[in-house]
């Protein structure tokens, strides 16, 4: 008697021998089969108890059961003798097309992102003036913010958004420039001091205001 687990006997798949429990069971023909492993035997297809066959313990989808029945004139002959349709054969036409379609998105030019470093593929890359970019890595580099190519500038290598490329750039064009601005002016503002001795205001340079 086979052991005990999960609260039921536990039996061998035949498909793949090993142990298979009721929480995943499905007998078909008197024989114990995980539910991924009851599969038809041409085509691999997933099968039901609604919708198999057998012959002498081999199981088939209905469709290749009555295919390979009517084609051959007999179950012991293969598929192999059965000539293909030209419908089947446009099916497959147009899977292997479309495995190419998508296996070309991954393959070719390599591109580098010149953010990151990494590899770019045409899948996930932006180019602009002759450079990639991953799309999250095509950032405004003063701001971090989100950008396209159709609302950047390019400057010294760099991309900004038009917002922050006007605010650094408009006055000097040259961002150690636009802060050593923003120094000088800081130490030009007098700050007005208040004397306790009178109600005047005097500046940090003693010259009194009124």
């Amino acid at each position: 008697m086979a052991s005990t687990a999960f609260g039921g006997t536990t039996q061998k798949c035949t498909a793949c021998g090993k142990t298979v429990y009721l929480v995943d069971q499905l007998v078909a023909d008197n024989r114990f089969f995980h539910k991924f492993c009851f599969r038809c035997h041409h085509c691999n297809r997933t099968l039901k108890l609604s919708n198999y066959s057998s012959f002498e313990g081999v199981l088939y989808c209905k469709p290749h059961y009555d295919q390979l029945l009517k084609v051959t004139g007999s179950l012991d002959k293969s598929f192999e003798a059965a000539p293909r349709s030209s419908k089947a054969e446009k099916h497959v036409d147009r899977e292997g097309l479309a495995n190419s379609r998508i296996s070309s998105i991954f393959v070719g030019t390599q591109d580098k992102c010149v953010v990151c470093k990494k590899t770019a593929y045409p899948i996930e890359k932006v180019t602009v003036d002759g450079n990639s970019y991953h799309r999250p890595c095509f950032k405004c580099s003063h701001g971090g913010c989100t950008i396209s190519p159709s609302n950047y500038i390019a400057h010294d290598g760099k991309v900004y958004c038009k917002h922050h490329h006007n605010q650094l750039f408009m006055s000097k064009g040259n961002f150690s420039q636009f802060e050593s601005k923003h120094e000088e002016i800081r130490a030009r503002v007098k700050i007005p001091v208040l004397d306790e001795n009178t109600e005047n205001h005097t500046t940090e340079n003693g010259v009194a205001s009124n």
